[in-house]
């Protein structure tokens, strides 16, 4: 069934769910230059592994004109993603394109930061909205470890305050908590470190994306726990979800110092309200973050597919989507091959 869209006389398709189409994340590269042990760990993507050679990759003007598509069917919010989307060259280049996409309101970024001192400034002014920086920890040792690189602590804090200076703010921070690994004093360090900067904290519940972080549930903190910690240091009180499908579950201090979120795919799935899909690098769509096949795009629009073809190709899609992977998870799924994170952007 599909539901009128704005004023334009549009029509959106809903999937088997009931769900409509909103928001689309774009992995532009599959490299990144960290090895998070729970993406992108280094025994798997060593220097020996093979990524995508360029000409695989979506071209700038591929993706925009899969995003002008996507537009028409409802989707509102573009997220780039990688890998380290700002390994891709000229990136500026293709927000400025998305951002002249009639429909689309919003375009953030999830980004490690390494890179975003020498980008933020003219990233913004390309038209980028928001950013999302990954980081799970404010120790230096930890993060090194966590993140497997050279890259220092100081170069993604100053990477975010640039960001901050471009007047991309407030910034978003995303932190994976894993047990035994940084559910100790880096979950109250890191609200700590929202609470003085009025950046906005969401820990993320560790996940069994893909199939070569060796995903255990017993390595899982609850966002439940995470949440009980910092409010025994600073109370927390609910806040309303800021539209229909939001995926942080948010708590505002009730000292007024900001506020949190948590992302709990893991206990408390949110399958039912999901309104997102994923293009990877190479141009194939998914339509869940534990998918295992995607569904080849970049054969449509190098093959001569009409824009009404193309409308019709993503409808028939995503009506068809039955996906809620998160509600079935048992230890046995998430032993199932699935696609990497770093593929498709988390």
């Amino acid at each position: 069934m599909d539901t009128p869209v704005g004023t334009s006389g549009a029509t959106q398709p809903s999937d088997q769910m009931g769900r409509g189409l909103r928001d689309l994340r774009i992995s532009v590269t599959d490299r990144c230059n960290f090895r998070c042990r729970y993406c992108m760990p280094r025994e798997i993507f060593g220097p020996q592994h093979a990524f995508l050679p360029r000409e695989e990759l979506l071209s700038f003007e591929e993706i925009t004109r899969l995003v002008r598509a996507f537009a028409g069917i409802g989707v509102q919010k573009i997220r780039l993603t990688g890998g380290e989307p700002l390994l891709r060259a000229e990136l500026e280049r293709l927000v400025e394109m998305v951002a002249g996409v009639d429909g689309i309101t919003d375009i953030a970024l999830t980004t490690n930061a390494s890179l975003l001192r020498s980008k933020a400034r003219s990233l913004r002014d390309a038209g980028l909205s928001r950013v999302t920086v990954s980081l799970d920890s404010l120790d230096p040792e930890r993060f090194a470890s966590i993140s497997d690189t050279p890259v220092p602590l100081e170069r993604v804090l100053d990477g975010i305050a640039a960001a901050e200076e471009a007047g991309l703010s407030p910034i978003k921070i995303n932190a994976v908590v894993k047990r035994e690994l940084n559910d100790g004093d880096d979950i109250l360090g890191l609200a700590a470190h929202g609470r003085e900067t009025g950046r906005v904290v969401r820990f993320i519940e560790y996940m069994d994306v893909g199939t070569t972080n060796g995903w255990r549930l017993d390595e899982v903190v609850p966002a439940r726990e995470i949440v009980d910690r910092i409010h025994a240091s600073w109370p927390l009180e609910p806040v309303d979800a800021a539209y229909s499908g939001e995926v942080a579950q948010r708590y505002r201090y009730a000292d007024g110092a900001g506020e949190i979120g948590v992302i709990s795919s893991v206990t408390q799935p949110f399958c039912g309200t999901c309104t997102r899909a994923r293009l990877s690098a190479q141009g194939e769509l998914f339509t869940c973050l534990f998918g295992t096949k995607g569904h080849d795009l970049r054969a449509l629009v190098r093959d001569g597919t009409s824009d009404a073809e193309l409308d019709e190709r993503l409808r028939s899609i995503w009506r068809i989507r039955a996906d809620r992977y998160s509600e079935l998870r048992t230890e046995e799924t998430a032993r199932r091959p699935k696609v990497e994170m770093s593929y498709i952007g988390g």
